[in-house]
């Protein structure tokens, strides 16, 4: 979305309704201030009051989001390119958090082998020796559902025998041998157990 067009296409609007910065903010109960940024290009309208908005200014949400007035002849055009905006911003997304994921393991990783370190090679007693083993362990038994929630819900999982890309359940994923994010697990469609490697995108 292009927040400049957007602004100016509300900006436009304010006035052909004869309305100041002001007036509009007193009806949609916010600042001017708020109302300023968004012609500036500088912010959004808050999803909970873009329909309050649109209904002020008689534009639908389309029109808001298109920053123009939709006609009917490329109305399935632009929700076609708010469609592929969305699968767009997903993939991002899902990008992110798989290299929170990983980050998330080495810095756990990290942890625990460093204690480990410590522990072999450092006279102490033992049962100092066994509380730094536990606190070692304490972040990866804490960030391992966490890191199979990102594994389970970002992207998707593609069936090696029919190609059949889908969103596994968190059982599964948990249950399932894997190599690196590839997991060996039954496919919703043809009911096959094979290696399904991990992918950003349905396409």
């Amino acid at each position: 979305m292009n927040q400049a067009k957007i602004g100016s296409f509300i900006s436009e609007c304010r006035r052909n309704k004869g309305l100041t910065q002001a007036q509009l903010a007193e009806k949609l109960n916010i600042t001017d201030r708020a109302v300023s940024k968004w012609e500036t290009g500088r912010a959004m309208p808050d999803s909970s009051i873009m329909l309050k908005l649109c209904e002020i200014l008689e534009i639908t949400v389309n029109d808001l989001l298109s920053g123009e007035v939709v006609t009917v002849d490329n109305y399935n055009k632009e929700l076609e390119n708010k469609l592929l905006q969305i699968v767009e911003q997903k993939q991002q997304a899902d990008k992110r958090l798989l290299t929170i994921e990983i980050v998330t393991g080495v810095l756990c990783v990290g942890i625990l082998l460093a204690l480990c370190i410590v522990v072999s090679c450092v006279q102490m007693e033992e049962w100092l020796r066994i509380l730094l083993a536990v606190i070692g362990s304490v972040p990866i038994l804490l960030a391992t559902p966490f890191m199979l929630k990102i594994e389970q819900t970002a992207g998707y999982y593609e069936c090696a025998k029919c190609g059949n890309k889908y969103v596994p359940t968190y059982k599964s994923v948990f249950l399932s041998m894997h190599m690196g994010r590839t997991r060996y697990m039954k496919c919703p469609k043809c009911k096959q157990k094979s290696w399904n490697k991990k992918v950003i995108s349905k396409e």
